[in-house]
């Protein structure tokens, strides 16, 4: 029954808007958790006692970190091969309207099918390396860097036997990270114009006051305003700065495309962290939400209402909840006739005032969407 609700509301829908956690690559096979797979790839980390991709905390020497970093990277975010789970979702949307945000940072969507001008990243992308300072709004790919790395990486001792190999920015020769959300320091200019495009779009929905605050809006908000940011951010940086990946992002398939991050958040400081600046300004308007069953809660619609809007929410917890799943729901909330299809296997449950605009589907994705 809930695969036949889901159906008959993704045939009804007009526009679509995927959004995307961790558990969606996971249920992809890239599990950030599995320990076979990582002592598989990092069989001395595992010897020290690690058994997970979640590096945060661990107490590394460079060498090793870039060894973990170049090994990790390229398998979830500069692989080729096809995954079956993306492609099947691509084929569900099929030629609707759509849109994609996702916490994600190894470039699945985009290796899949999708469009990578409409793959909003706010996390940002494995796909490339930023200075720790940084001196510069610039990042580089980081395909190069990692190729590198890997060269003069010895597998048994985990340790980057070159000095010479391990990646500094080559701007102030200071430290580089992956492009990924780790704080204040995170150059986030190549993602806003694809979010303040995004934000453009469900503008049409009526929903641009409680999604995307006056340009006025303080620019430094918590994590909860990817799209916010996105469409007030000013982008600033050198001419040579490459301001948007999604523009140069390569095809589905080629050696650079992009990738995971929790399989996607990143270990060492995670890519999910949230920015700094206040809890209480989030995209979703959490003080104005109204309560289930009060006269402002959106109607449940009639048969006869237009739904021209679909939120397939997969894999989207509670790590970072105002990166996806509060927006999500508050977008559906906000948007008369639209409809939340979320799946997750743990945190399935949906708001009671979007009783009958909301489905709940307790189980992986990669079980759920295979029929």
């Amino acid at each position: 029954m809930v695969h036949d609700t889901f159906h008959d509301w993704l045939a009804e829908a007009d526009k679509v808007v995927i959004a995307a956690g961790a558990g969606l690559s996971a249920a992809a096979g890239y599990d950030y958790g599995d320990a076979a797979r990582f002592r598989e790839l990092l069989p001395a980390l595992y010897r020290l006692g690690l058994r997970s991709r979640y590096l945060l905390g661990a107490a590394l020497p460079p060498d090793m970190m870039w060894g973990y970093w170049a090994v990790h990277i390229t398998d979830i975010r500069h692989g080729t091969e096809p995954n079956p789970l993306y492609r099947r979702l691509r084929a569900l949307v099929g030629e609707r309207d759509h849109w994609v945000v996702t916490s994600n940072v190894d470039g699945l969507f985009a290796r899949n099918g999708f469009d990578a001008g409409r793959v909003f990243t706010p996390q940002g992308d494995y796909g490339f390396l930023q200075c720790t300072t940084p001196c510069t709004r610039r990042t580089w790919p980081s395909a190069p860097f990692l190729q590198r790395v890997l060269a003069a990486y010895d597998r048994e001792s985990g340790r980057v036997r070159d000095p010479g190999a391990l990646p500094v920015c080559p701007n102030c020769g200071g430290d580089l990270f992956p492009n990924v959300r780790v704080g204040p320091e995170f150059v986030d200019d190549a993602f806003m114009p694809t979010g303040g495009r995004m934000a453009k779009w469900l503008s049409q929905f009526q929903v641009a006051e409680p999604l995307v605050h006056s340009a006025t809006a303080p620019l430094s908000q918590s994590a909860t305003q990817p799209l916010v940011r996105a469409a007030t951010a000013p982008l600033t940086g050198p001419a040579t700065t490459p301001l948007d990946h999604s523009a140069t992002a390569p095809p589905a398939g080629s050696a650079t495309t992009p990738l995971t991050g929790s399989a996607t958040q990143p270990p060492t400081r995670s890519a999910t962290a949230p920015l700094t600046g206040p809890a209480t300004t989030p995209l979703t308007h959490t003080a104005t939400t109204p309560p289930a069953g009060s006269a402002t809660t959106p109607p449940t619609p009639s048969p006869t209402t237009p739904l021209p809007l679909l939120v397939i929410e997969i894999g989207a917890g509670f790590n970072t909840p105002g990166v996806i799943r509060l927006p999500m729901e508050n977008l559906v909330r906000h948007t008369p006739g639209a409809r939340l299809v979320r799946i997750n296997p743990d945190h399935p449950a949906t708001p009671e005032d979007l009783a009958g605009r909301a489905l709940s589907v307790p189980v992986r994705a990669d079980e759920f969407l295979a029929t």
